[in-house]
């Protein structure tokens, strides 16, 4: 499963430039990827931990702008076709799940 969380922050003035980039730099910490400069994606190994992210997304959620948390499948995610500089991309080979013995 793929959480995508998009967002669009206002920066008009320097105190909201300084929650916007927290608010990123949140994301970041907690494994988030950038995938384009308001969209930012994570893996997750099931249900119950992509609602923990969800959970620390809410948490950091600034107190303007809009916020949006999109959950995909893996196989969803697979049929995602991305372009840089007019050329197709691969997508991000999804990541095995850990086996504990």
């Amino acid at each position: 499963m793929w959480i995508m969380v998009l967002f669009d922050l206002p920066t008009e003035t320097k105190a909201d430039r300084k929650r916007a980039s927290q608010f990123r730099t949140d994301l970041l910490q907690d494994g988030f990827e950038m995938l384009q400069f308001s969209v930012y994606w994570r893996h997750c190994t099931s249900k119950e931990n992509a609602e923990t992210h969800i959970k620390r997304v809410k948490e950091a959620l600034p107190k303007y702008g809009k916020v949006g948390i999109l959950c995909i499948t893996d196989k969803q995610f697979g049929n995602m076709q991305l372009f840089f500089n007019a050329n197709a991309e691969k997508n991000k080979k999804i990541p095995e799940q850990l086996e504990l013995f």
